[in-house]
């Protein structure tokens, strides 16, 4: 996995090298020469914008107090913009040092000169923290600086002045030894600690959580101390956080309480990304909505679209506990695989739209996730994952999950809510995943060999009955007697036939005589007799059933029902 994020890394973070690294900033400050700025935002007004290479100071030394970056750094130690809490000795003496690594940098770059009087000039930094206030500016919002039109970040020698002196604050430990790199194989001095990693704040984590760290007696072997026990070199250790970060910032989505980071081995542009179409399927137009996430699919696998060649995908889910990065899960495999993989997820998908007229659009990921659940907001991060890799590597769904959707579809029926297609969906698609022949079909199946499917399809014919015959009743045949049918339809839809000759009584002739014929052609699949009851997956084709009959009702197509029936309730 590590080895993945490093090559990712190595061939998009532009001159990726260790005391370097992007950093999101808030405020611009333009110094003229005669001392006075000018500050303005930096990139977007709310996140910033993010600067590439920035220098940064070892993060082991940092924790010592008094110390800061060069160059960059929160307008508190730039120009003491101090909050209450804060410790002004603290914060004044790592503004002391702010100033005295300008003030050695100068040595070697001396237009840097200009930048030590100007952070120097108490009178000027003083309007300065005035006009940040007025600005809405806060202390530890980053900023960066412009002398008289030179950006230092952008200036060799000054690169290369910090090149050198991080590497004279870089001391080996007395009686450190050579170890092999666990990612590169070199032989190395191991880094005692590594950079922590950002962004997982909103799934459980700090801010800034460890991925490998000792700190614990419990995770050290053969007597070694902190990171040798996983022994990595800087320029690994480097490339490995800073992927992972860039990853994190710039190719994850939320799921349920954790992170999904996703990448290929080759780039691939974001309209030819298989993994954004789980997401988000495309729809185009009206005309060509149906089916259009799995034309781009269908086209990207047979070379009708350009991508690289013998490309490879990797999907990392994380999250954060205790201050420490959480590997969920990893999946990787060819890009050509991932193609059928998801083109699979939308066929066995594929259901009929509750009006019954054309397929339903391709379900969005989190869509079929939240039709377990009452409230999405309720979704346990297990559930979520799980049915990504069901998605992704082509997994049996669990039945679980059909029990949690079966209980909704109930619940939907009884407050008389619309059909949830990727509920639907889902049902149908734990049949094809299960294996063997099941007979799904996206529309109505006349032709199912289950009796509790056509027991489903009995009891939206018996409804479809009453509204005709009585119109709205209020709690009709389903809300009253759904459950009942389902779970014991040898008891419940013997009596609701018995109903039904009443029904057809209050019809006209042509009517009536249609319902009879519609009513005798599901009989006729039931055979010999209803069943007594029904498991778990028997409900299921119940409600599946019933689900594509009432389609085809509303549809009222020649293939389905052979006339329109008007006047049901959606």
């Amino acid at each position: 996995m590590l080895q993945h994020i490093v090559e990712f890394a190595t061939k998009t973070i532009p001159d990726i090298q260790p005391g370097f690294g992007p950093k999101r900033v808030k405020w611009r400050i333009d110094v003229n020469q005669n001392g006075k700025s000018i500050i303005q935002p930096y990139g977007d007004s709310r996140i910033g914008g993010e600067l590439e290479r920035c220098p940064e100071y070892p993060a082991n030394l940092l924790q010592g107090g008094g110390k800061c970056h060069f160059l960059v750094e929160t307008l508190q130690v730039m120009f003491l913009l101090l909050d209450k809490k804060d410790e002004p000795d603290k914060i004044q003496s790592k503004n002391k040092y702010f100033i005295n690594l300008l003030k050695m940098a100068a040595t070697k770059t001396p237009e840097l000169l200009r930048a030590v009087d100007y952070f120097n000039d108490e009178n000027e930094i003083k309007l300065v923290r005035e006009h940040l206030c007025v600005l809405g500016a806060k202390p530890l919002d980053k900023a960066f600086f412009i002398i008289d039109g030179m950006n230092p970040l952008e200036h060799p020698s000054c690169s290369k002045w910090w090149s050198d002196f991080r590497s004279s604050l870089i001391i080996e430990e007395p009686g450190a030894s050579n170890m092999l790199c666990f990612l590169s194989g070199n032989n190395i001095i191991p880094e005692a600690t590594h950079p922590k990693i950002s962004g997982l704040k909103a799934v459980g984590g700090r801010g800034q959580d460890i991925l490998i760290g000792f700190d614990k007696d419990a995770y050290q072997s053969f007597h070694l101390e902190q990171s040798a026990n996983c022994s990595m070199s800087e320029n690994a250790v480097n490339q490995y956080s800073k992927g992972l970060n860039f990853l994190i910032s710039n190719h994850s989505r939320m799921l349920a309480g954790s992170k999904v980071v996703h990448w290929f081995k080759e780039a691939v542009a974001q309209e030819n990304d298989p993994l954004a179409f789980l997401f988000e399927p495309p729809e185009i137009t009206e005309a060509a909505a149906q089916g259009s996430a799995r034309k781009i699919l269908e086209s990207l696998r047979t070379g009708q679209r350009p991508t690289p060649t013998n490309n490879r995908y990797f999907a990392l889910t994380l999250s954060g506990a205790s201050g420490r990065v959480m590997v969920r899960d990893w999946i990787e495999g060819s890009f050509e695989e991932l193609i059928l993989r998801i083109e699979q997820w939308f066929s066995d998908m594929e259901i009929v739209s509750r009006d019954g007229g054309n397929l339903a659009h391709d379900p969005k990921f989190m869509a079929v996730c939240g039709s377990i659940m009452r409230d999405l907001k309720d979704l346990p991060a297990p559930t979520a994952t799980t049915l990504w890799r069901v998605s992704l590597v082509g997994l049996p769904i669990p039945q679980l999950f059909i029990a949690q959707a079966l209980a909704r579809f109930r619940a939907d029926l009884i407050d008389d809510k619309p059909f949830n297609h990727a509920r639907m969906g889902l049902i149908k698609a734990y049949f094809i995943r299960k294996g063997g022949n099941h007979n799904m079909s996206a529309y109505l199946n006349k032709e199912h060999p289950e009796p509790a499917y056509h027991c489903g399809r009995l009891l939206a014919m018996l409804a479809s009955l009453q509204y005709a015959a009585l119109g709205d009743v209020g709690a009709g045949v389903v809300q009253r007697y759904y459950v009942a049918a389902s779970q014991t339809p040898g008891i419940t839809l013997g009596r609701l036939i018995g109903y039904a000759k009443n029904h057809l009584n209050k019809l006209e002739g042509g009517l009536a005589f249609w319902y009879e014929n519609q009513i005798a052609e599901i009989w006729s699949h039931i055979r010999d007799y209803i069943p007594r009851t029904l498991n778990l997956e028997q409900q299921t084709l119940f409600a599946l059933g019933y689900y594509q009959q009432i389609a085809a009702n509303r549809a009222g197509k020649e293939n389905n029902t052979n006339q329109p029936i008007k006047g049901e309730k959606s």
